[in-house]
């Protein structure tokens, strides 16, 4: 709860932030949490954004690592074929259990989890990142809002992070109120 109202409180800071001049921008005090907030995010090296960059990222920190995952998609979309459902590094060992427990129970059929996690889509196209706020709750817990654009519809997506090792995982993402962490456990638990 402490994260979610310190990266609230970053995202008013970038919003009003925004509509200041920047000689007038100054760190707030006091703050408990390492919080960082920048506007749009440019593609790596202007160029497409491999998954071996978006792993180093991961062992950099919480921004660079959001960063690099939605500089693919400003960059065209994710390079490459993903891992294997359950095996992809960018999430965390409970993230990757559910997701190929989901796919191993769909045997053939459609899973849950049918979509990009990242921007809920299928297909994007003209995505843009409009604004990123990352806020840091302990040296292991951090959160990232990204609002962004694809196919001309805004959408807010809340990455909560976990350090496992020297790296940043994806441990849940949430858009609106819907935690797809959540979904996928409420449908194991109904599989039995």
């Amino acid at each position: 709860m402490r994260v979610l109202m310190s990266l609230t409180a970053v995202a008013a800071c970038v919003t009003m932030a925004a509509c200041s001049p920047a000689e007038e921008a100054a760190p707030a005090e006091g703050a408990e949490a390492v919080a960082s907030a920048s506007a749009g995010v440019p593609p790596i090296d202007n160029g497409p954004v491999t998954r071996d960059q978006i792993y180093a990222a991961a062992a950099e920190g919480p921004e660079p690592f959001v960063r690099a995952i939605f500089a693919q998609y400003v960059a065209g979309g994710p390079q490459g074929d993903p891992p294997a459902p359950g095996q992809d590094p960018i999430f965390s060992r409970t993230m990757n259990a559910l997701i190929g427990d989901d796919f191993r129970a769909a045997n053939g059929e459609v899973p849950t989890l049918n979509y990009d996690p990242f921007c809920q889509c299928q297909d994007q196209e003209g995505f843009v990142v409009n604004s990123m706020a990352t806020a840091q709750g302990d040296a292991n817990t951090a959160q990232a809002s990204v609002v962004f654009t694809n196919l001309g519809e805004q959408k807010t997506a809340t990455l909560f992070l976990v350090r496992e090792g020297p790296n940043w995982k994806v441990d849940d993402i949430e858009m609106g109120m819907t935690s797809l962490k959540d979904t996928l456990m409420a449908e194991a638990e109904a599989r039995g």
